[in-house]
């Protein structure tokens, strides 16, 4: 079976180019974007003002291809792509949590962008701790690296 996916908007931030991005929104929580809904979700913003994070799912929209294993930004070894946060994946799907600042008509004005300017919006949800947050995770071959900020060329290849 097969989906297809419309967007719903498109997120606005100052990153015109993949290299020297923020890897995770949340390494840069001062990074400011602009989320524009398109008119005709509009509608679906209702109450979204009370929340201070959201979720924003998103297209690797310049990703091409993918590849089943990959040397992330914080290790030097590979590792399958669904153990990472690589763009470069079956399904170039990404997600981001954000400080919503405001929303004013169709426009969120949000901080802690980690995507491309322009890149297609497909979904909002709200940030709910209760249910966004696990106490006592465990974070696999992650465990003790210290976290690289920006992102380089590795998942440049065949854009």
């Amino acid at each position: 079976m097969e989906y297809a996916f419309r967007p719903i908007g498109v997120i606005h931030t100052p990153f015109k180019e993949k290299e020297d991005m923020p890897i995770q929104g949340g390494l840069f929580p001062e990074t400011k974007g602009t989320v524009e809904v398109y008119p005709e979700y509009s509608e679906g913003l209702l109450d979204l003002d009370g929340f201070s994070h959201i979720i924003l799912l998103f297209v690797f929209h310049k990703s091409r291809g993918h590849d089943l294993r990959a040397v992330p930004f914080v290790d030097d070894k590979e590792h399958g792509v669904f153990a990472i946060r690589s763009p470069r994946r079956p399904n170039p799907i990404g997600l981001t949590t954000v400080k919503l600042e405001s929303v004013e008509g169709g426009i969120l004005k949000v901080r802690g962008v980690d995507m491309l300017d322009g890149t297609p919006l497909l979904d909002i949800k709200p940030h709910v701790p209760q249910l966004d947050c696990v106490k006592h995770a465990k974070v696999g071959w992650l465990e003790g690296k210290s976290l690289n900020l920006k992102s380089d060329d590795r998942f440049s290849k065949n854009d």
